[in-house]
């Protein structure tokens, strides 16, 4: 952080030190007190000098949000070892301020000790045991962590050299930010806090309340302030730009990233989460909180497992260990999965993308070749529903929101997130599923009433539903990866149709990984490791920026991949395709698109039901009951998300339809 402080300093001069003592200052040695040239001593009354120590000037006011206006200095407070900038607010330090630099403009009201106590990291360095409670998986944090480097330190531990060489860059960075002197950033706030030490914030923080701050990092900006709040507990931290500590929180050992809200009573230990997680109430212990992981309830305990994009139900909870070897056993929760409430998963568990899960589940179960299913409980145990989350309209309302809810206004975005819901890492886990269910359903035969997988039951007609959707589906993202190839731009004959379809290179044509929010090719992402390794990548910031390429590499290399899989589906080389060919992809398309949206908007009148509307209208009858109910939550044909989905059916004719009469004019 850069300091707005005069570079220029002097001792003082004899009046000064008069007028100092006067005004009821103290010091043992005033000339271990530097000042700058303008500096105005009647703005400093009752503060006691210890150590070495410099001032800026004093010559403008401080105003609080009330419009409290006052002349800018120190009063009743001991500064000890300190620089001071210009027109800083420091009033009633019951304790001390001791081994700071605090900038420009910053403010530091009626708080108690705020010191820097020997060499300090400031939370750099410090290791967090996430996904498992022993240890096993801990993750060496840093100012700049993302998930996706975190992702790789805490499940690649099969790569030995990998894991040590980017703990290497962590010990290096540590190092260098390592001091016995800390940093209050320019226009920071400091009100009514009991105890700050080895602290260090940036520019804009606001910690007002909080009861005791220990070895952290407060990493604000003008652009993202970071609001820490009342009665917040926190040792051992790092929090990033845009978050919020609020409402008697306890954290403890946690690296919070950007935009991440946690309030409420809401209590942390060995954490990691990332850009916009939110916790209320609840409790998180050995957690990797990828992107958007959502925890509301007083009575949620996530433990031990691996989440992003994730809705946890209250009263949801997780078993890590068997009371044998202790908390060894771990579970990972695939992006954009729900916990109903009072849900239960046994650990070791894996569980696919946009998983619903309901009940309780006493069996290790793997789930990950079945995106968009429900998992539920009978009185037999655990059963799969394929797919089926394909046709439900709060799937579809999440892809919608998460975008929307991104609360990161640094400039510096330090997590790279791909929010499509369909993406190739998605998808190829539908072919996958698709599979698995073909083939269980040719071993078995079609005369049985469920099929076994993995320690659940697929009932058949579930069985057969979700290879039909699983196949809608693959037909939506195949052909909508067509129609955007090849809308708006020009084409005369099917040999430029050809060329606008080949693919860029041979990347991405295999797996894709999803890397805590951001997908990429699993050969992409080897190779990078492999670079770390070998030593051509050999600094943290040439990982932030080789994380960032990928991000903006994506569309190409995510046509290189749909090219094979258009090729394998239609069991033909695209550079044999005819205009026949791709109208025969642009109408599967249409059908697919048109079929899920009608499922959508079905699953979406459910909402809109009589037995919805029960306690609506308490005092009257079914006509009141709908005014009510329309009153608070809107009618059907008002509804943004159902007037979505019917726009999406319009524009889904319109497009294909148009790409259609070009491709009919098109010269073979």
């Amino acid at each position: 952080m850069v300091m707005e402080q005069p570079k220029q300093y002097r001792p003082l001069i004899e009046s000064e030190i008069e007028l100092l003592i006067r005004n009821g200052c103290e010091c043992g040695d005033w000339e271990k007190v530097l000042v700058a040239d303008k500096f105005n001593a009647d703005r400093l009354r009752n503060v006691t000098f210890s150590g070495e120590n410099r001032l800026g000037t004093f010559d403008s006011f401080f105003t609080d949000a009330s419009g409290f206006k006052d002349k800018t200095g120190i009063r009743n407070a001991h500064i000890h070892n300190c620089d001071i900038g210009s027109n800083v607010y420091i009033r009633n330090i019951g304790g001390y301020l001791a081994n700071y630099k605090v900038g420009d403009e910053a403010s530091i009201i009626n708080c108690g000790r705020i010191f820097i106590e020997g060499e300090t990291s400031f939370g750099n360095g410090m290791r967090v045991a996430v996904i498992d409670e022993t240890g096993g998986r801990s993750v060496p944090v840093w100012d700049r962590l993302s998930a996706h480097e975190a992702y790789i330190i805490s499940l690649y531990r099969h790569r030995k050299k990998l894991v040590k060489v980017l703990e290497t860059f962590n010990s290096q960075y540590t190092r260098s930010v390592t001091s016995n002197k800390g940093t209050i950033g320019s226009k920071s706030q400091l009100k009514d806090c009991v105890i700050i030490k080895n602290v260090k914030t940036g520019p804009g923080a606001v910690i007002e309340g909080a009861l005791r701050l220990i070895n952290g990092s407060v990493n604000s900006s003008m652009d993202a302030s970071v609001y820490i709040g009342s009665g917040v507990i926190m040792e051992h931290f790092i929090v990033c730009s845009g978050s919020v500590v609020d409402g008697s929180a306890i954290i403890d050992k946690c690296f919070i990233g950007q935009g991440c809200v946690l309030k409420n009573h809401f209590t942390a230990s060995n954490s990691l989460f990332f850009a916009n997680c939110e916790g209320y109430l609840g409790e998180t212990c050995s957690v990797f909180a990828g992107p958007y992981t959502v925890s509301h309830h007083k009575s949620t305990l996530l433990i031990a497992g691996m989440f992003s994009f994730m809705n946890a139900g209250s009263g949801s909870n997780q078993s890590n260990h068997m009371y044998k070897l202790g908390p060894v056993h771990q579970g990972i929760v695939e992006r954009g999965s729900k916990t109903a409430s009072d849900s239960y998963l046994l650990w070791p568990a894996l569980i696919g993308p946009y998983t619903f899960i309901k009940g309780r589940h006493y069996k290790n179960l793997d789930t990950s070749s079945f995106p968009f299913s429900f998992l539920i409980e009978d009185h037999q145990g655990s059963v799969l529903i394929p797919a089926i989350n394909l046709a439900s309209v709060g799937t579809i309302r999440d892809g919608i929101k998460w975008p929307l809810r991104d609360r990161r206004k640094d400039p510096v975005i330090i997590d790279k997130i791909n929010f499509d819901l369909l993406n190739p890492a998605i998808v190829g886990k539908m072919l996958d599923g698709r599979e698995i269910l073909k083939t269980l359903k040719a071993q078995r035969g079609d005369d049985i009433p469920y099929y076994m997988y993995h320690n659940m039951r697929i009932k058949a007609s579930m069985l057969t539903n979700g290879i039909r959707l699983y196949q809608i589906g693959i037909n939506k993202y195949l052909g909508g990866a067509l129609i955007k190839r090849l809308d708006n731009t020009e084409f005369n004959s099917i040999r430029e149709i050809r060329e606008r379809l080949a693919p860029a290179s041979g990347t991405g044509i295999g797996r894709w990984v999803d890397i805590a929010g951001l997908t990429a090719p699993r050969e992409v992402v080897e190779g990078f490791l492999n670079d770390i390794e070998s030593g051509k990548v050999s600094s943290i910031e040439q990982i932030e920026n080789t994380f960032n390429n990928m991000s903006l590499s994506i569309d190409e290399w995510e046509w290189n991949w749909v090219h094979n899989r258009l090729e394998e589906e239609e069991g033909k080389h695209i550079a044999s395709f005819t205009s026949g060919d791709i109208i025969g992809i642009v109408n599967n398309w249409k059908e697919s698109v048109t079929s899920l949206d009608q499922m959508l908007l079905s699953d979406a009148g459910k909402e809109f039901s009589m037995s919805s509307m029960t306690g609506f209208g308490i005092d009257g009858g079914d006509d009141i009951r709908k005014i009510d109910f329309e009153e608070v939550r809107g009618d059907y044909a008002s509804n943004n998300v159902i007037a979505g989905i019917e726009e999406h059916i319009k524009e889904t004719a319109i497009l294909g339809d148009k790409l259609i009469t070009r491709l009919e004019r098109v010269k073979q």
